[in-house]
């Protein structure tokens, strides 16, 4: 008897225990952070607080729908458009960390919880777009936009809002609505799935070597790499190569073993096209979907859909754009073919050159041409003096500096936490974060996003938090990381996008940093790659990790001069890339074979047999893993277009010059979407863009 008294006892003090446990954990999502800048408390944060936030959210979002349209007074500015801001706090914070982790952090466990919150996500979505009472609310101030006393930019929000939400199906009548719903719901599903194969076959592709023969002409770092791969997998004293790029690319670029590179190269154009990770049937699904979602919006097909909304208007001006650096870029990539098959033949390879010795020749050829071997380069590229050198130009050219905060909030102990303050007067401006290694839970790629926009929330302004995400070669041993010029270039271009965030002035959420056309919010980012081998700047931070010496003047020249070197290759694999997502948006998706239609637009559109598209469809995330870029890959080049011809003011004036760099800040980065961006380009710029200028940068003219 005594015994199951205190086996009883003990029960009771193991469920109290629990209880307090449970009752230590709160919910980091369902109430305001208290740090001081808003950042999320990562290390509070577990699996199990996404759905409970995203429910509460969507609780949070109905009642204050239902307080905007009971609402008895006339609808104007402050009682319809500023309740939309911040419609739920709780949605905004989880689902801005739901959407970070399902990229840069979606390990097994999150990856399982996301397939029940995407279409919880999508249901908050659907009952904001398609709420007929509340669009009925927008419409009436909308209406009436004229006549409401509004400023500018209010009116700019309130037109805005009404575009958006038309463009999202709030018109349609309720059958249609319906119809929307379980379209979008399907389409959610996909997305979920294509990304979840996409990351899979990447993790699962390897090529091991056994012979150290086969490794010629590899630099050390992707050796050493290599052999850490190959120790992680358990296969001590041989080496490991995977599709991620700080892997996959010196393979390509370096191998002498042409079977090896080969081997690389199909792994990589094969990818998710094959066994449990088939996008194929995807793709198709999808496709199919996307044009009867443009039926229902009243379209011809989902890319008219699509261009309708941005400034290209119709995918014929989207496809000429393209057609207009395509058709230059083939004739010069004919060219490179030409130099490189020459090599080829003066060494005795007795072989046609193949899409997997492009990048391996390409580099051949710039050896002689400019005397130039990326590897007597990259010791200057490590990550930490990139970064000096492209916080010093953001300082010069901007008034900011970087301060690090140690013990700020992180996701990963690698991430990276800054304070970015005005440099004169030390005030706060954002918060910027950078998590730049490879990982099994990242996607491929790199990135921009943010935690939290600037602009008025429900307890009054905040600034951005703002991250970088990139996929960049690891230190190795003793070797810090050591950047390509690649990776490089990466690192200005996603650093462009966070400016962008960082310094938007913008009063409203909705139009602050980089929510404006998809067409245009390229233009920060390319544009900032402009500093990333300036001579200038190259001085400041371009030092060899080894001996400190800074980079010297015939390596800057031979970066320089070789600037222009290949660009027939790299403008015919994206825009080849831009105008195959343009044609995937006018098929109806019907008897869809996708490699046959891949080819068939290759054949159509006179793509080089050497070079592939930069994506094929089952690895074009952009395009497939979500709506994002979807019949909107083309802007990328459009974009350069913008950025081609806004440098072209710099370079006259001088890439430090602070009057044209205070413009530059005033009329694009700051303003997010206060205006028209035409309007805003030339104000900069003082003319319309100039497509010439695009010819000229790529060496075209």
């Amino acid at each position: 008897m005594k015994l199951l008294k205190l086996a009883l006892a003990t029960a009771c003090c193991l469920t109290f225990t629990q209880n307090i446990m449970a009752e230590e954990h709160q919910n980091p999502f369902l109430t305001p952070y208290t740090n001081q800048y808003q950042i999320p408390p990562f290390d509070q944060i577990q699996v199990s607080d996404f759905i409970p936030a995203i429910k509460a959210g969507i609780d949070q979002q109905k009642q204050n729908i239902w307080a905007i349209t009971v609402n008895r007074a006339v609808p104007d500015f402050d009682n319809t458009i500023l309740p939309l801001e911040n419609l739920s706090p709780i949605l905004d914070r989880v689902a801005q960390v739901f959407y970070h982790y399902d990229g840069a952090l979606s390990t097994d466990e999150f990856a399982q919880m996301a397939e029940q919150a995407i279409p919880l996500l999508n249901e908050a979505s659907n009952q904001v777009n398609l709420d007929e009472q509340l669009f009925n609310k927008i419409k009436a101030v909308y209406d009436r936009r004229n006549e409401l006393g509004l400023n500018p930019v209010q009116k700019r929000v309130v037109e805005k809002y009404y575009r958006e939400f038309a463009e999202q199906g709030a018109a349609l009548p309720e059958d249609k609505k319906k119809e929307l719903i379980k379209v979008n719901d399907e389409l959610s599903k996909l997305f979920i799935q294509y990304n979840k194969n996409l990351l899979n076959a990447t993790n699962n592709f390897f090529v091991t070597v056994y012979d150290p023969a086969d490794l010629a002409g590899l630099p050390e770092s992707s050796i050493a790499m290599a052999a850490e791969e190959a120790k992680a997998k358990g296969l001590d004293g041989l080496w490991v190569f995977t599709l991620h790029a700080p892997s996959r690319l010196p393979v390509l670029q370096y191998a002498q073993n042409r079977g090896l590179r080969e081997a690389i190269y199909k792994g990589y154009t094969n990818l998710a096209s094959y066994g449990d990770n088939n996008n194929y049937p995807v793709i198709e699904q999808i496709v199919k979907l996307r044009a009867k979602k443009a039926k229902i919006m009243g379209f011809d097909n989902f890319a008219q859909m699509m261009t309708s909304r941005v400034m290209a208007g119709t995918p014929e001006a989207a496809t000429n754009l393209l057609l207009q650096v395509f058709e230059p870029a083939v004739k010069r990539s004919h060219e490179e073919v030409a130099d490189m098959q020459a090599i080829v033949d003066a060494e005795g390879g007795n072989f046609k050159i193949a899409p997997w010795d492009y990048y391996y020749y390409a580099e051949k050829v710039k050896k002689q041409k400019y005397d130039l071997d990326e590897n007597e380069v990259r010791p200057y590229f490590s990550l930490e003096n990139v970064l000096n050198g492209l916080f010093t130009a953001a300082e010069r050219l901007y008034g900011i500096k970087m301060v690090e905060i140690p013990d700020a909030p992180k996701w990963m102990d690698e991430v990276t936490v800054y304070d970015v303050q005005d440099a004169k007067t030390g005030e706060h401006v954002a918060i910027f974060m950078t998590d730049y290694f490879p990982r099994a839970s990242k996607r491929q790629g790199a990135w921009m996003e943010q935690m939290q926009s600037s602009g008025l929330y429900e307890n009054g302004n905040r600034r951005p938090i703002v991250y970088n995400i990139g996929n960049f070669t690891r230190p190795a041993g003793d070797t810090p990381a050591l950047l390509t010029i690649d990776e490089v270039e990466t690192t200005f271009h996603e650093f462009g996008h966070a400016l962008q965030s960082m310094l938007s002035q913008a009063p409203y959420r909705s139009i602050a940093g980089t929510n404006v056309d998809r067409d245009y919010v390229e233009l920060c980012s390319q544009f900032n790659e402009h500093w990333a081998f300036a001579p200038e700047l190259l001085k400041v931070y371009a030092k060899h990790y080894k001996t400190g010496e800074t980079i010297p003047d015939d390596l800057i020249e031979k970066l320089n001069n070789s600037s222009k070197f290949n660009q027939g290759f790299v403008a015919t694999e994206l825009a080849g890339a831009a105008l195959l997502d343009l044609e995937w948006g006018q098929t109806d998706g019907e008897n869809i074979n996708v490699p046959e239609f891949e080819v068939s637009v290759a054949e159509k559109i006179g793509m080089p047999e050497e070079i592939t598209y930069r994506y094929r469809s089952p690895y074009f995330k952009h395009i497939f893993g979500d709506d994002g870029y979807a019949s909107g890959y083309y802007t990328y080049l459009w974009s350069q277009v913008l950025e081609a011809d806004a440098f072209e003011l710099f370079e006259q004036n001088g890439i430090f010059d602070p009057e044209t760099a205070a413009k530059f800040k005033a009329t694009i980065l700051e303003t997010g979407d206060t205006e028209d961006p035409m309007v805003l380009f030339e104000r900069f710029r003082g003319h319309k863009p100039d497509a010439h200028a695009l010819l000229r940068l790529r060496g075209f003219e």
